[in-house]
């Protein structure tokens, strides 16, 4: 029930917010405010859970409530039209190669629908090699199913896709619409609200073509996911002694398999057993006269066995927009069980729904899925990448900028076919915030938007396989045969202090009595009677030399920092890099608002996680840091990850390019020249500790503020020549 307050918020949004359009039943939308009204039930929820510590990690509703996004109108159809609709469209042309793809979603006016490319001749013999059974596919026997429904909107859209297939094959709708919710469409939830919603929403479709529906006794294939955790095994004695060793032998199992139900939810995997048989065994049950105790028992086993066939059963097509949760908010148990069943998947809920529900569909089935954009890109994904590219065929990628679907950050509909294509060109294309801002975009693919069709074996050209698919064939070719950074040079992520609060300090917090910004070694430092040492912490961007604003704590070669235990008795500070610190490199900024910033680290200090570094002999420094600020490697970052937060093994993975004498001379004079106006900029502030004065006050010697500035600030103080701000310095 919603809460008087909560639920006239609600009344506001549809009032405010939500077009007038959207409530004409004669133009559809429904769904679209069934899945809003879902969306604000959640609002309090999520924001309860979302508020929690970092630390705090989420269970059974507080997983629901905190990963719940609604997926637009316009991105389900496009979802649903290029993986059922394509489904469909490539058994038409399989079968009667008349018309082309293009016409036949024109006589479907699928208007999202994306048809595939020209193909070269290897690519074309396996298509129709993969293909040869989609010839003698019925429609009765498609299998569809959203692993993580909602508000049932994929679900509800599916349903009106599958009406124009029946209708095309000369079923009348009422005779569809029984078809589609027994045989067809399925759905699962871990969220009983959901599937409350979800079960409504199919229902009302299936009553806008069969008015008859409701008087009829269905039971759709629409469940919520059961747990078995607070139940004891023992209190199934009574119903095990009913049935057969085998059946009671199989409800064990199954008992055992959903203890974590409405955690793990649709990521559980069940093997296949007879349901039908089991089922048929329980119903035998209802013949006698049964207890008020065996009753609900013979209820709960057939909810976990009708959720259990839908866990166990291959699809032709499997649509969702899975949940997006980071290991560290998983709960012990969902993290044992992410590391024992999806190793190559564990980062995140969202790829462990990629890797689950691709191999759930048939040879040659589709599965579709809206999610974050980190997969394509980002090292942690990398075993998953490989492994798609190894096993399927992408048939289809739209990218889209952050709140494309008013999410604060990037996303991409990936439509996979279970079946490797290795000659096959995939079309893949860019949707940006700009394109979308009435609503839905005005046409797609969007033109000069990245649009492409290139073979995803290219990827796997580049180090860490990205889905970089605006590239061209000549780049991937440059990327193959180069060296690689990483092979020349020796590159390091910065060490984790484990305490920052306690072993960091901005420098104008210390004594300048007891910081040490110019020693040039490790022993000179270790020998020193300094406290604290510069400390490269990444930082805003900044090309070239700057984001000079930390100190560490590394009194006596770190000592206090290299033994300090937290509360659990470990060392939690890491990577020290002894070998490379009080020395000058090479370093960037791992996280940035902007692009890629390199610079030079020259206050001879140690270096943080967050302001990676590159080890680079002096004679190849200025080209180096030159290479890593040309707009060349701005773009080729921009393939490699375009997320801005750039690793270390992004750097290692970039191509090398052998120069000539004369050009490194220019470059190297270039640099020289771009470190120097960097440094000067950077020092004419008071944040550095280089500052002597205000350049403005250079050229005003009459002026009475540039008379004071020297003769009393300076003079008293008995400090001609030294950067002021040090002067003012507290331990």
């Amino acid at each position: 029930m919603f809460t008087p307050n909560y639920h006239g918020g609600i009344i506001q949004h549809l009032i405010n917010d939500i077009d007038e359009a959207d409530f004409d039943v004669t133009r559809g939308g429904q769904v679209e405010i069934i899945g809003w009204l879902y969306q604000y039930y959640n609002t309090e929820p999520k924001e309860v859970a979302i508020s929690q510590p970092k630390s705090h990690k989420f269970r059974n509703n507080e997983i629901a409530s905190a990963t719940q996004i609604f997926t637009p109108d316009w991105i389900v159809k496009y979802m649903v039209q290029n993986s059922l609709g394509k489904l469909w469209i490539r058994h038409i042309v399989a079968k009667n190669g008349s018309l082309s793809e293009k016409q036949l979603a024109e006589q479907f006016q699928w208007q999202y629908y994306m048809e595939d490319g020209p193909q070269p001749k290897e690519a074309i013999v396996e298509i129709t090699s993969t293909e040869n059974s989609l010839e003698d596919l019925n429609i009765q026997d498609i299998k569809f199913i959203d692993p993580a429904m909602g508000s049932g909107h994929i679900l509800v859209y599916a349903f009106d896709v599958l009406m124009d297939i029946y209708i095309s094959e000369g079923f009348s709708k009422r005779e569809a619409t029984e078809l589609i919710i027994t045989n067809n469409l399925s759905g699962l939830d871990i969220d009983m609200r959901a599937f409350q919603l979800s079960y409504f929403s199919v229902m009302m479709k299936a009553r806008q073509y069969n008015r008859r529906i409701l008087s009829v006794n269905h039971s759709i294939n629409v469940f919520s996911i059961p747990d078995t955790s607070d139940l004891a095994i023992e209190s199934f004695n009574v119903l095990f002694e009913q049935l057969t060793e085998k059946t009671v032998a199989i409800l064990k199992e199954l008992l055992a398999i959903f203890v974590h139900g409405s955690e793990f939810g649709s990521l559980l995997k069940v093997g296949q057993y007879n349901f039908e048989m089991i089922l048929s065994e329980l119903d035998g049950l209802n013949e006698h006269q049964l207890s008020f105790e065996l009753i609900p028992l013979i209820e709960k086993s057939k909810e976990i066995i009708k959720a259990a066939k839908l866990l166990a059963q291959p699809y032709h097509v499997v649509i969702t927009n899975p949940p997006y949760m980071g290991s560290s908010r998983m709960s012990p148990a969902l993290a044992k069980f992410a590391k024992e069943v999806y190793p190559n998947s564990k980062s995140d809920l969202f790829s462990m729904f990629m890797e689950r529900w691709g191999s759930a569909t048939l040879s040659g089935g589709y599965s579709c899925m809206v999610t974050m954009q980190s997969w394509m890109f980002l090292s942690s994904f990398e075993k998953m990448r490989k492994n798609i590219l190894t096993k399927y065929t992408i048939s289809n990628l739209m990218h889209m900028e952050n709140n494309v679907m008013g999410i604060a950050f990037g996303t991409a509909v990936t439509i996979l076919r279970n079946t490797l294509l290795p000659d096959f060109s995939g079309t893949y294309h860019q949707i940006k915030t700009t394109d979308v801002t009435k609503g839905i975009p005005a046409v797609v693919p969007i033109t000069g938007n990245r649009f492409n069709r290139t073979n995803q074996a290219n990827f796997k050209k580049i180090p860490g396989s990205p889905i970089a698919y605006w590239a061209s064939s000549n780049l991937y070719s440059l990327i193959e045969r180069s060296p690689k950074f990483g092979n020349a040079f020796t590159t390091r992520a910065g060490m984790i202090t484990g305490n920052n609060n306690q072993f960091i300090r901005h420098w104008f917090e210390i004594s300048y009595s007891i910081m040490g910004i110019s020693l040039d070694s490790r022993n000179a430092a270790k020998e020193s009677i300094y406290r604290w040492f510069p400390y490269n912490k990444g930082g805003d961007y900044r090309r070239w030399y700057g984001n000079n604003d930390y100190v560490v704590n590394w009194e006596n070669d770190g000592l206090l920092l290299r033994t300090t235990t937290n509360d659990k008795g470990k060392i939690p500070a890491h990577a020290f890099n002894l070998d490379y610190i009080f020395q000058e490199q090479i370093t960037w900024s791992s996280l940035s608002s902007k692009t890629f910033s390199a610079r030079l680290s020259s206050n001879h200090g140690l270096f943080d996680a967050s302001g990676s570094f590159a080890a680079v002999p002096e004679n190849s420094r200025m080209i180096m840091l030159g290479f890593l600020n040309s707009n060349v490697v701005n773009y080729l970052l921009g393939l490699i990850n375009p997320t801005l937060n750039f690793q270390k093994g992004n750097v290692d993975s970039l191509p090398l390019v052998t120069v000539n004498k004369s050009i490194k001379q220019n470059i190297n004079s270039l640099v020289t020249q771009n470190i120097n106006l960097s440094s000067n900029d950077w020092n004419v502030y008071e944040n550095s500790w280089d500052f002597k004065v205000q350049p403005l006050l250079l050229h005003i010697a009459d002026d009475n503020l540039s008379i004071w500035y020297y003769s009393v600030v300076l003079t008293n103080l008995g400090a001609k020549n030294v950067p002021i701000f040090r002067l003012w310095g507290v331990k």
